[in-house]
């Protein structure tokens, strides 16, 4: 059984969210030994969202899920409670539309960015590594890329470029004049950087320089940035027109209103600061010094554009059939047992009698009719479960064949005896 516990930026409060987020991508091997229920887990966690998928065995969830729930608050520092009303939940066909929904980037703030198809796919990868996939949650995720190709080739939301991080930059545009004439401070240089930088070139930015708090260097010498030094960070981020904060370090805010305040005495220059850190780099209270435009994830949300309906319309249907057939393929995969134990049977009447008959004229005709009667059979099968009646066609096979041998012999021993005399 397939579930998924889900909390993002449109359903669950920011600060709820930047707990949830500070647990990260890596405690997937916590949720999964979490309840003996669970036999699978894969976790996608990124900037504005934290979702993790299940492979429950059969029966009720609820007592997985809690247990999971509670290991996710306790990693957060969140009361169980807080967590169970903020999180949303959902079982079955459900959970292969929603996240064929996110890889296609239709449930992001940027609506059909880029980057979350990536973050879908590298949760995966992960989740393989520590050997904590599943078949099923294999098929679903592998299932969510392809959809998400499928809806990037066929509607607008393929035009290059949508992302949470070049939005967050139009926005800025508007109180920028010449992005080639602007200095721009990034902070952070891990999984965020890069995409910043690349939004930043895309209008224009030149003079761009970047300081990493943990004082790696490579992400700076790679792109040919100016680095900034931990002792020059401070007046670096005063003079800055635009700072682009992406940092993933969470032991302190980024930029305090105190030290940012004092930075800046005297500098009377507008600075429009992009806070893109979950949980927030930049101190809310920065945004009452004079001068200083903060845009939070928040701010950047409240300000999404609204896609073309029609667009948006196209893309959810492309989901909704992927989902569908998602569904019939798992329907029929049910079967499968039973279809193996069906040909099985057949193959050995056919050896049989194709062993009692010296006859190639016969055994090929005995060869054809068991392919005719298996086709049919294993087809009716199959259209069964696409429908939803898989279960009674699987019962049906396995009333109609004979108990396997080592059952019979089984039970015939525990009926008379080792000795063969009846009890």
């Amino acid at each position: 059984m397939l579930v998924c516990l889900t909390a993002h930026q449109r359903t669950t409060p920011l600060e709820s969210l930047e707990r949830l987020s500070l647990i990260g991508d890596g405690i997937a091997p916590q949720l999964k030994a979490a309840h003996d229920g669970i036999r699978g887990a894969v976790v996608v966690s990124t900037c504005n969202r934290f979702e993790a998928y299940f492979d429950l065995v059969d029966g009720s969830p609820v007592p997985a899920m809690d247990a999971a729930m509670q290991q996710v608050a306790d990693l957060a520092g969140l009361p169980f409670r807080t967590v169970r009303d903020t999180v949303d939940f959902a079982q079955g066909n459900r959970v292969a539309r929603h996240l064929f929904a996110v890889a296609a980037g239709l449930d992001s703030v940027a609506v059909g960015e880029d980057e979350i198809a990536g973050q879908v796919r590298r949760a995966l990868e992960a989740a393989r590594k520590d050997g904590l996939t599943t078949a099923p949650l294999e098929h679903l995720f592998q299932r969510a890329t392809e959809t998400s190709r499928a809806v990037k080739n066929a509607t607008r939301l393929g035009e290059s470029g949508r992302s949470l991080v070049r939005l967050a930059v139009e926005l800025a545009g508007s109180r920028v004049e010449d992005w080639a004439t602007v200095r721009v401070l990034m902070v952070g240089s891990g999984r965020y950087a890069a995409a910043s930088l690349a939004a930043l070139r895309a209008v224009g930015a030149q003079d761009i320089r970047v300081h990493s708090r943990s004082g790696r260097r490579r992400f700076a010498d790679r792109e040919h940035l100016i680095t900034v030094a931990a002792e020059d960070y401070a007046e670096e981020a005063a003079f800055a027109d635009v700072v682009v904060t992406c940092t993933s370090t969470t032991s302190e805010y980024a930029l305090t209103a105190e030290g940012h305040g004092a930075a800046r005495s005297g500098v009377t220059a507008p600075q429009v600061i992009i806070d893109l850190g979950m949980p927030r780099n930049v101190d809310p209270g920065v945004r009452a010094l004079p001068g200083i435009e903060l845009l939070d994830l928040e701010t950047i949300r409240v300000h999404a554009p609204i896609d073309e309906f029609a667009t948006l319309d196209q893309a959810h249907e492309i989901v909704g059939a992927a989902a569908r057939r998602h569904a019939m393929a798992r329907r029929v995969h049910e079967v499968a047992p039973a279809v193996v134990d069906l040909r099985a049977h057949v193959v050995k009447l056919l050896a049989d009698e194709v062993a009692r008959h010296d006859s190639p004229e016969i055994e090929a005709a005995l060869r054809h009719f068991s392919g005719v009667l298996l086709h049919g059979l294993i087809a009716r099968g199959h259209t069964l479960a696409a429908g939803g009646d898989g279960a009674a066609w699987a019962d049906a096979v396995r009333t109609v064949l004979p108990a396997d041998e080592a059952a019979d012999d089984a039970a015939h021993e525990a009926e008379t005896g080792t000795d063969g005399t009846a009890r």
